[in-house]
């Protein structure tokens, strides 16, 4: 991070260069947490007061690469493809550019998944993610093949949704449910003898178990940003595409809050396969005026999101003035 203050027109000075931590958090505004980081520069002239003035600044992380030593990253030039001459010295790549190269590697395309999406009443279709992570300012594409489906959907909504999940409240009821195990495991010789610990012991585990068993994922607190929503009864495949906006925050984790990304589809469903009846007078398909519909909810998490270029991502306005009386 570098700062250029300019004092007058023909008069500026570099006086604060600094290295962001990489573990750091970045900037984030969520529901009952928030980080935020702002430089606050302070200036006086001769018998006058202090001014002060705080500049917002956001944070982007980028991932840290465990052993940057065995990452191959190589400039896509076509000086690459031209014979090396062993007598010039090769350019060092920074350690900045080896994380670009290794965020390019993370959210290539590569390896695409396929779900299975189904009810209770049979096979609705198959969603095809083409990758995991995204970077942010990327659009989710997907595609949805509804070929050979036992029930027809008519419509459907894909959103992205951030999880806000508060780490230390999670941590608070896991040390609850460990108190109330220990009072109800410490017996007295009384229970003991009489063969009425032996019965609570038994249903302290089994509880247990059911409650390990049916215990699901945190799911936290939720926040939509963006939404997209297609009439799909007439069709067999089609396409998702999901934008991300430049303004969300990326996938992280502190020792407080966790912040996950998923999509949350809602499937509108029926089981009438055919469209109507014929029309003999005009030829066409007469629409049926009432159809029975069911709605299924599926919600798919994300690898991460990852940040991107910050120069790819817009500021209006990096200039900020005091002035000094």
């Amino acid at each position: 991070m570098h700062i250029n203050i300019k004092i007058t027109e023909c008069f500026s000075i570099d006086f604060f260069n600094e290295i962001l931590p990489r573990n750091g958090p970045p900037t984030y505004r969520g529901h009952d947490i928030k980080y935020f980081y702002k430089i606050t520069i302070a200036t006086q002239r001769v018998k006058s007061k202090v001014q002060l003035l705080s500049v917002p600044i956001r944070v982007l992380p980028i991932p840290i690469i465990a052993r940057p030593d065995e990452m191959q990253c190589t400039e896509e030039t076509n000086d690459e493809l031209a014979p090396t001459n062993p007598f010039l010295e090769k350019r060092e790549i920074s350690e900045l550019e080896i994380s670009w190269h290794h965020l390019k590697n993370v959210t290539a395309r590569r390896a695409p998944k396929f779900y299975r999406i189904s009810n209770k009443r049979g096979f609705v279709g198959r969603f095809c993610l083409f990758k995991p992570s995204y970077k942010i300012g990327e659009d989710i594409v997907a595609s949805l093949d509804f070929s050979n489906c036992e029930v027809r959907c008519v419509q459907f909504s894909v959103k992205l949704q951030s999880q806000e999940i508060s780490l230390q409240t999670n941590r608070d009821q896991s040390g609850s449910e460990l108190n109330d195990a220990s009072s109800v495991n410490s017996l007295d010789l009384a229970s003991i003898a009489s063969g009425t610990a032996i019965d609570n012991l038994h249903k302290s585990k089994t509880s247990g178990s059911a409650r390990n068993a049916e215990e699901e994922e945190p799911v936290g607190k939720i926040s939509t940003f963006a939404t997209i929503h297609q009439m799909s009864y007439a069709m067999l495949k089609t396409s998702v595409i999901v934008p991300i906006p430049l303004h969300i925050t990326p996938s992280f984790r502190t020792d407080l809050v966790e912040l996950r990304w998923r999509l949350h589809f809602e499937f509108v469903t029926t089981t009438m396969l055919d469209f109507g009846t014929p029309n003999p007078i005009e030829g066409e398909v007469k629409a049926p005026a009432e159809i029975p519909v069911e709605t299924m909810v599926w919600n798919l998490p994300l690898n991460a999101i990852y940040a991107a270029n910050p120069l790819q991502i817009y500021s209006p306005s990096q200039i900020h003035k005091l002035l000094i009386k």
